[in-house]
C-alpha cells in the first residue's frame, strides 16, 4: 500500500484530535443574561446552559428567551457574556431560542446601563429599555445585507472658531472635559444660512473627533434644537455619517440608528436618549443646555441625562462638553471642583441687555408699564426693517379669569385649577387637567360673567397688533411651533423656549412677564428663569438691544454684564449652608409610613442634616393611594454608593415580601415603597 493510501500520519491525526478539544474547551458553555423585567428582585445576571445548537449564534448582545422556572413562563434576556466552564454545580436551564443573530445591546451600553441603575437605585431593564429598541426584523435584515465595502468620505477636521486658539481643540484630542459658555449670537454656515453659536461649536468639534474615526454623541433638549444642530453638524460632517435618536421616531428608525452606530464612526444626534448610543471608540460627548427640563427623565429610575453623560464620560474616557449661556448650579460645582474646566469665548460680542427697572425715573409712570416706553420706541424702529422677539411666560389669551361681579378668582371645579381662555372669548378650560366650564357660577356671589386677568401670548399679540398696524404678528408657543422666520418686518410674540431662529438674529428682543416667571415656587427658579432669558437674548443679532423689562437686583446685573455664571456661583453657596442639592444629593421615599420610616432607619448615619418628613402626600387626581407620605433624605455624594444599595435592598425586602390571604393563600403585597434619587426639585408639593 502507497503512504497516499495509507492516510493522513498519526501524528496529523492527534494533532487535529486535539485542536478539536480545545476548540470544545474554549467553546462557550453558559449565558449570563439580564432579564427584561422591571422587577427589582430579578436585577442580576442569570446563567444559562448554552443548546450546542445555539452555540454561533449565542454571543454576547443578542436577544434570547429564557424559562422561569419559578414562574412557569418564558422571558425576554439580553446576553451580556459567555462562559467556557459551568461554576455552578447545579443543573442549569437551557436557553430556549436566539430571537435574532444581530447584537444589540453593546458591552459599553450594558456598563452604563448597570452604572446608571446602581446609581439611581433603579433596575438596569429600565435603563434598557431607553437604550435599545423593540426588535425590528426589516431594519436588522438591510443591516445584515448592507455592502461593507463602501468606503466613507473622510471628514476634514475644521477649527473652532470663537474660542481661544486651540482650546476647545486640545479638549476634544485629549479627553478634556469643560463647562462651555457659549457663543451668544447666530453664526453664518458656508451655505449662508443660520445657526446659533453653540449649534456651531458642537458641530465643529463632533467633526473634529470623527476626523479621527472616534464617534461622537451631540444632545440636546427638543425639536428645533435637533434641527438647528442638524444643519450644522452636516455642513461638516457627510449625511451618511449623521445618525439621529430623537423621540418623533418610529421604532425602525431607532433600530437602524442603533445599528448603524454601533458598526462604525457616527456623530450621534438626538434628544436625551441619544446619551444611551452604541459607538466605536467614543470621543465626544456634548450636551447643550442641561438645565432645560426636557433632561429630565419621567420614566424609572429618572435620571438625568446629564449624569448619564457624566457616568459615561468616567467610563469611556470621552470628551466631554457641557454648553450653555447660562450655567446651572450643577455643572457649576462641577467647575469649582475642578472637575470641568472653565472655558469662555474669546472677544465674545455679548447682546446689549438693557434692565428697565434701572432706567431713570424720567419716564415717571410710563416706566411701569407692562412695555416701557424706551422698550417700545426701540421695538418700533426695529420693527421696520426686520423682526422682533417679544418673549412672554404663557401661552393662550388670558392667564387666568375672575368673577366680573366679585373678582374672586374663578377654579376648576374637578381639580381646584386655574380657569383660563386659549382664544379671545373661547370657553374657559382648567390649565391643570383641561376641563371645560361651560355654564361656570362663581361659588361666592352667584355670578356667570368672567373676565380675563394677566397676558398670555395670544393676547399679547392681539395688543401689539392694534399698536402696531400693518406690521405682521407671528405667533409662536406649544400649539403653534415654528422653527424658524424669515428676514420680513414682523413682530414675533413666544412662550418661554419657543422662540424661532431669524436669520441673522433679531435686532430688537423685548423680554416680558419676568416677575411672573420668578414668582412661581421651586428650588431652581432663579436659574431657570436666567437660562430662559439668556436663551432668548441670544437669538439678538450682532448689535442687537435686549430688553429685560421689570426686572433689577442681581439678576439683571448678570444679565447687563453678561457674567451668567456670577448667580450660579452664589447659589451654589447658599445650598452648601442648607445642604440643599447639588450642595448634596437627595433621595425622595414615597410610600406606606411604615415603608418609608424603616428605609430612613436602615440608612443609620449616611444622612446629611434632619430628615425631612414624613408627611402626607396630597393627591387630587386620587392617584396615590390613602396614607402615602413621602420623606427627603439628604446624603453626601462620597456616601452614594452606600445609599443607592440600601434603599435598593429596602425596595427588594418590601417588593418580594408576601401576605396571606383568607382562605390560606399567599400573593405578593403591592409595593409600598418608591425611591427617586437626585429629584431636579424635590421640594415641591406631590
Amino acid at each position: 500500500m502507497s503512504g497516499a493510501d495509507a492516510g493522513p500520519p498519526v501524528a496529523d491525526v492527534q494533532r487535529a484530535v486535539g485542536d478539536r478539544a480545545v476548540d470544545d474547551a474554549r467553546r462557550p458553555v453558559i449565558a449570563r443574561v439580564v432579564l427584561d423585567s422591571p422587577l427589582p428582585q430579578l436585577d442580576r445576571l442569570f446563567d444559562y446552559r448554552i443548546p450546542d445548537a445555539m452555540a454561533e449564534t449565542c454571543v454576547p448582545g443578542v436577544r434570547v428567551k429564557v424559562p422561569l422556572r419559578t414562574g412557569n413562563r418564558m422571558a425576554d434576556a439580553y446576553v451580556v457574556e459567555t462562559l467556557s466552564e459551568n461554576a455552578y454545580p447545579g443543573e442549569l436551564s437551557v436557553i430556549e431560542d436566539v430571537v435574532s443573530a444581530v447584537p444589540v445591546l453593546a458591552p459599553e451600553i450594558w456598563r452604563l446601563a448597570r452604572a446608571v441603575a446602581d446609581r439611581a437605585a433603579g433596575v438596569a431593564s429600565d435603563v434598557l429599555r431607553l437604550a435599545v429598541p423593540p426588535r425590528q426584523v426589516r431594519a436588522e435584515k438591510a443591516f445584515l445585507a448592507r455592502d461593507t465595502s463602501v468606503v466613507r468620505p473622510a471628514v476634514l477636521a475644521p477649527s473652532i472658531s470663537a474660542y481661544p486658539d486651540g482650546v476647545v481643540e486640545r479638549l476634544v484630542v485629549n479627553g478634556g472635559r469643560a463647562a462651555l459658555t457659549a457663543v451668544a449670537h447666530p453664526m453664518r454656515l458656508a451655505d449662508d444660512s443660520w445657526v446659533s453659536g453653540w449649534a456651531m461649536t458642537m458641530a465643529q468639534a463632533a467633526a473634529r473627533t470623527i476626523a479621527t474615526e472616534r464617534s461622537a454623541v451631540l444632545i440636546v433638549p427638543d425639536f428645533r434644537d435637533l434641527a438647528e444642530l442638524e444643519r450644522a453638524v452636516t455642513s461638516f460632517v457627510p449625511a451618511e455619517r449623521v445618525v439621529r435618536f430623537d423621540a418623533k421616531q418610529t421604532n425602525g428608525q431607532r433600530a437602524k440608528a442603533l445599528l448603524q452606530a454601533s458598526s462604525e464612526a457616527v456623530v450621534a444626534i438626538g434628544n436625551r436618549t441619544a446619551v444611551y448610543a452604541p459607538a466605536t471608540d467614543l470621543g465626544l460627548i456634548a450636551m447643550w443646555d442641561d438645565g432645560d427640563p426636557s433632561f429630565v427623565e419621567q420614566r424609572a429610575p429618572y435620571v438625568h441625562t446629564r449624569d448619564v453623560a457624566l457616568v459615561r464620560t468616567a467610563q469611556s474616557g470621552a470628551s466631554l462638553l457641557l454648553a450653555a449661556h447660562a450655567r446651572t448650579t450643577d455643572v457649576q460645582r462641577l467647575v469649582e471642583l475642578g472637575w470641568l474646566e472653565d472655558v469662555r469665548p474669546l472677544r465674545a460680542v455679548t447682546p446689549r441687555v438693557v434692565p428697565t427697572a434701572q432706567q431713570t425715573a424720567a419716564e415717571g409712570w410710563l416706566a411701569h408699564a407692562r412695555i416701557p416706553s424706551s422698550a417700545w420706541k426701540a421695538a418700533r424702529d426695529a420693527s421696520r426693517d426686520g423682526p422682533v422677539l417679544v418673549q412672554v411666560a404663557s401661552p393662550g389669551f388670558a392667564t387666568g379669569l375672575v368673577c366680573a361681579d366679585c373678582g374672586e378668582r374663578a377654579t376648576c371645579r374637578r381639580c381646584g385649577g386655574p380657569l383660563g381662555n386659549q382664544m379671545s372669548g373661547g370657553a374657559p378650560e382648567c390649565r391643570w387637567c383641561g376641563a371645560l366650564a361651560v355654564a361656570y357660577r362663581c361659588p361666592t356671589c352667584g355670578g356667570g360673567r368672567l373676565k380675563p386677568v394677566g397676558n398670555g401670548a395670544q393676547r399679547t399679540a392681539d395688543e401689539l397688533g392694534r399698536a402696531f398696524p400693518g406690521t405682521r404678528i407671528v405667533v409662536a408657543d406649544g400649539g403653534r411651533p415654528i422653527d424658524a422666520v424669515d428676514e420680513r418686518p414682523a413682530i414675533v410674540v413666544a412662550t418661554r423656549g419657543a422662540e424661532p431662529a431669524a436669520p441673522g438674529g433679531y435686532a430688537c428682543v423685548l423680554l416680558l412677564d419676568g416677575e411672573r416667571m420668578l414668582a412661581r415656587e421651586g428650588l431652581r427658579v432663579a436659574e431657570d428663569v436666567l437660562r430662559i432669558w439668556a436663551n432668548a437674548a441670544a437669538r439678538a443679532s450682532r448689535g442687537g438691544t435686549v430688553y429685560l423689562v421689570g426686572i433689577g437686583g442681581r439678576l439683571a446685573t448678570a444679565m447687563a454684564t453678561w457674567r451668567l455664571d456670577v448667580p450660579a456661583h452664589e447659589e451654589l453657596g447658599d445650598r452648601r449652608q442648607l445642604h440643599f442639592p447639588p450642595a448634596v444629593r437627595v433621595a425622595t421615599l414615597t410610600g406606606t409610613e411604615d415603608a418609608v420610616s424603616a428605609a430612613v432607619e436602615a440608612l443609620g448615619d449616611a444622612t446629611v442634616g434632619p430628615v425631612l418628613g414624613p408627611v402626607p402626600v396630597l393627591d387630587t387626581a386620587g392617584s396615590v393611594p390613602a396614607g402615602t407620605v413621602r420623606a427627603i433624605v439628604r446624603f453626601p455624594y462620597a456616601h452614594g454608593t452606600e445609599v443607592a444599595a440600601t434603599l435598593k435592598a429596602e425596595v427588594i425586602r418590601r417588593s418580594s415580601t408576601r401576605r396571606v390571604l383568607p382562605g390560606g393563600n399567599r400573593r405578593r403585597a403591592a409595593p409600598t415603597l418608591r425611591v427617586r434619587l437626585d429629584d431636579v426639585e424635590p421640594f415641591a408639593e406631590a
